[in-house]
Parts: structure tokens; sequence; C-alpha cells
């Protein structure tokens, strides 16, 4: 459950595996720790903990980025979407006023359902809309179809992109940015983008999709990464409109990395929630503020 407290919790688990490699790379026997002493991490920079990360964020000058943790919560997408059209509402009637206008961040899992942006393509879909499998909905991001299920985090970030950078090339590669950071350094899995294609990707398998909406600088929608997500209702979809690339999940890494190792869903889920929430916050220079309010609601 939510708290008043800090946005992160200390890493309790250790499970170790063998080094995740991508195609094209040499095998390792040397060991990644999944689950990290509080207070370290793997690589080049310290991970902070708690209320020390976030004294840290707050001692200099960053953004103020209201954080909302519902990350082992299955939110329905309906839900969501309007309340991120709420936030996004209120935020566009500060502009010009002397108001808080800080940015705002909720991590969270779906309920299985297939999303299509804006100017998506039925001939993406294996299935008649009218006879969907499951919830189906047309939304207001860019993008083809693609599919939120249980054991994929959601991240979706609120920004006034006018108090980062006014570029929305920019702010595509900085989520990507954000995943590519938060895989090797919780997992040692090289990930990586491809050109000319939005995502962050693993070898020739995509496990994380990308895709907002920008209205008067204020971004909305974001980023939703493959954890222990089945990736079978992939399978009734062309995912993002590209034939000729799969999808892949963290889970589905790891366990070839270490021979069908069993591995702790909820463990894992936790990992990769602390490692991006904090990587989120180290590339776009904000300051998070725990938010306890399980209703997303606006006051």
């Amino acid at each position: 459950m939510v708290s008043s407290g800090p946005c992160f919790s200390l890493y309790h688990h250790t499970l170790s595996f063998p080094a995740a490699t991508t195609k094209g790379s040499s095998a390792s026997s040397r060991s990644t720790s999944l689950g990290l002493p509080a207070g370290r991490r793997s690589g080049p920079t310290a991970v902070t903990t708690d209320a020390a990360f976030l004294r840290d964020a707050a001692a200099v000058d960053k953004r103020r980025c209201e954080c909302f943790d519902l990350h082992q919560d299955l939110v329905p997408f309906a839900k969501s979407w309007a309340w991120q059209k709420s936030v996004v509402t209120r935020r566009k009637g500060f502009a010009g006023r002397d108001a808080d206008d800080s940015d705002t961040l909720v991590t969270l899992q779906h309920p299985p359902v297939y999303t299509l942006g804006t100017d998506s393509r039925e001939e993406y879909l294996h299935f008649n809309v009218k006879d969907a499998p499951i919830e189906i909905h047309r939304i207001d991001r860019g993008g083809e179809v693609t599919y939120h299920g249980p054991g994929q985090l959601v991240m979706y970030p609120i920004l006034n992109l006018r108090h980062h950078k006014m570029d929305l090339h920019w702010y595509l590669r900085s989520l990507e940015e954000v995943i590519i950071r938060a895989l090797q350094y919780a997992f040692s899995i090289k990930a990586s983008r491809i050109e000319g294609l939005t995502g962050v990707w693993v070898g020739d398998q995509k496990v994380a999709a990308i895709g907002i909406h920008v209205s008067r600088w204020i971004a909305y929608h974001g980023l939703a990464l493959n954890v222990t997500t089945d990736l079978t209702p992939f399978q009734l979809i062309v995912p993002c409109g590209i034939k000729d690339r799969g999808v892949g999940s963290i889970k589905e890494i790891l366990q070839k990395a270490s021979s069908g190792r069993d591995i702790d869903e909820a463990v894992l889920m936790d990992l990769a929630y602390k490692s991006l929430i904090k990587e989120f916050a180290e590339v776009f220079q904000l300051s998070l503020d725990l938010r306890p309010d399980w209703n997303l609601q606006e006051n």
C-alpha cells in the first residue's frame, strides 16, 4: 500500500543469476545482483534509498514531481486515462498563473487491454474489433496497437515540457534512456535503441513500448515495460505495427540466462519499479514527492 513515507523502500531481497547477454555478446560466468544491498548498485553510480534519496534530490534545485505508487495494483485503463486527462486540464489552467504546476508521475499495472493510437490501423489486429477477446480502447496517443496487462509496469509521466525541453524527439529518447539505465543497473541487461523505431530492445525483442500525446507542451501517456508479463496476448496483434520483430520480458530474459531458474515475480516487479523510478528522477532531474492518494483523484 502507498503510505505517507518516502517513494522508495529498501531492497530486502537478493537474487543472483548469470549476467544476461544479448545476441552477439559473449556469455559471462559472473553473477549479477537483482536485489541490491540498500544504498548501492552495480555500475558507476551509487543508489541512495528512501529518505536519503529524497533529501539528496531536494538539496538541489530540482523541479517537483508528485509521485503516485500503484505499481502492485491493477488499475482499469479507462480510469487511469480519465485521471491523466483531468491532470492535464488542471495543468493547462496553471499557465501564466502563480500556482502549483509541478509534474506528475503514476506507476501502475493494467488488467488485460489493447490500446490503439490515433492513427492505428485495424489491419494490425488478428481479430474483429467487435469480437475483441479483451477490452480495447482507441486513445489519443501516437503509435499503433499495443497490449497492457498484469506483470507490465506502466509509467505515466505528466510533464510540462516548457520546464524541461520543448523537443519531442528529446523527450522520447529520454524515456528510452530511463528504461535502458534501469535494465542495466538493476539486472545487468544490455538494452538498446533501434534507429527509426521508438521503444527499447534487447536483441531483436522489444521489452518496452512508448507512446505519448502532447497538448500545449504538456506530455502524457508514457511507457510500458514488460517485467513478468504473459506475452501470449501479443500474438493477436502486430505490436506497434512492427511485423519483423518480437516482444520479450525481463523475466524471460533472466530465465534464459539462468537456465530456467524460478524467479519470484513479486520481487522482480519491485526491483524493476525501484530502478525505473530512480532513473526517471535522475534523467529528468526531478525531486519526487510521494502522494498518498490511491483513488487518483485531484483535490
